[in-house]
């Protein structure tokens, strides 16, 4: 008897701790870290609710300069480019200066067929005037009111631009192809072309001055019936549009009814 105490006294406080081990772990094993868990958030929470209205503090703080930050950069970027239109505008001839105007509406349903501007005919405005962005031409005012103009962009379906291949005078007709990129009808049967070829305003346009930068010859396909056909990547991004400016529209425009006559001339030959 005497020697069991004694083992017990010696042995008793280590079968203890390993009981309490033991069923620790089956107890975790049991909850799956749900009751340390729980413990842990006891222990705990006094602690974070001291910390936790400076925390929450510091984070809106830092929200709010990040929206700061944000705006200062847009604003930075919208008075650039401003400074860029205005320099740009300065340099035209008084009678031909062109209106600087901002894109502020766009449907996702017409995205490639037209934009609203913020300028309208209290800024002097008119149907039938040019819009040209960085790159080249954009499009065309169709409708004005007092503070807005609606324009028609190259890149809408029922978009036609006289063309002419700037490097070896090949004609045709721009349609739009509700893209980034536009069809290109030539006159010709067999046209001097090739991919690479810059493709401007012609002379034949009635809408534009000839000579506006339009796009650049992507591919060519000369099996395309009645007439030779090519994909023309157009060089504004219409995708993105935001500033542009309005031109006045020619005052003596060559008639494109002449370019007209000419395409029948060539397909009844």
């Amino acid at each position: 008897m005497f020697t069991a105490r004694r083992w017990w006294e010696r042995r008793g406080l280590q079968i203890g701790l390993l009981g309490i081990v033991v069923g620790s772990a089956w107890v975790l094993r049991q909850t799956q870290g749900a009751l340390l868990f729980e413990v842990y958030q006891g222990i705990t929470r006094p602690i974070q609710m001291l910390q936790t209205p400076p925390a929450q503090e510091e984070r809106l703080r830092d929200a709010r300069l990040l929206e700061l930050q944000t705006q200062l950069v847009e604003l930075e970027s919208q008075n650039k480019k401003l400074k860029e239109l205005l320099g740009y505008t300065e340099k035209e001839p008084l009678s031909s200066r062109p209106i600087a105007a901002r894109v502020t509406g766009r449907s996702a349903d017409n995205w490639w067929q037209q934009v609203t501007l913020n300028r309208g005919s209290l800024a002097g405005i008119q149907e039938g005037f040019i819009v040209k962005a960085d790159g080249g031409l954009v499009g065309l005012v169709e409708s004005v009111t007092p503070n807005t103009s609606r324009v028609l962009l190259i890149s809408d379906l029922k978009s036609q631009v006289g063309v002419t291949v700037s490097r070896t005078g090949a004609k045709g007709v721009l349609r739009g192809d509700s893209s980034a990129e536009a069809v290109l009808e030539f006159y010709e049967k067999v046209p001097n072309a090739k991919p690479g070829d810059f493709i401007a305003t012609s002379t034949y346009s009635q809408k534009f001055p000839s000579g506006l930068a339009v796009g650049r010859v992507k591919s060519l396909d000369l099996k395309k019936l009645p007439a030779s056909v090519a994909k023309v990547e157009l060089f504004p991004s219409i995708r993105s549009l935001d500033w542009v400016t309005v031109y006045p529209k020619p005052e003596n425009p060559e008639s494109e009814k002449i370019g007209s006559a000419n395409q029948q001339s060539e397909k009844s030959n």
